[in-house]
């Protein structure tokens, strides 16, 4: 493997079917109203993500892992949105072809959350 930089992406069920209909190799074009992707820097604050908004709003929400050229990601800043380890990239919708091309390896899952059921 090249020089990389490890992002994290919390996710939603439908989004994860459309990842592994990839084969695990690329995200999905943004929907009309998403202009921007935002993979974040850590585990945790995805995790926070898929556990207290995904799992409210669909039922499950997982977090991903993958791996992407460090050199392509350079071009993008980190925004911090919220609390110190609250990270995020900001990646135009427009561009998110060329980062599918920069990913290294497969988009893993490494959390999984769902609703209780009763």
């Amino acid at each position: 493997m090249s020089n990389t930089v490890t992002l994290y992406r919390p996710t939603g069920p439908e989004e994860l079917k459309l990842v592994e209909e990839s084969g695990f190799t690329a995200w999905p074009p943004r929907l009309p109203g998403q202009p921007i992707f935002y993979p974040v820097t850590n585990e945790e604050y995805a995790a926070q993500i898929a556990r207290d908004w995904n799992v409210k709003a669909s039922g499950s929400g997982f977090v991903t892992k993958f791996e992407v050229c460090a050199e392509f990601m350079s071009e993008f800043p980190t925004h911090v949105v919220g609390g110190s380890n609250h990270s995020e990239w900001w990646i135009p919708a427009g561009r998110l072809d060329e980062l599918n091309a920069n990913i290294e390896g497969k988009i893993e899952v490494i959390r999984e959350f769902h609703t209780k059921s009763i």
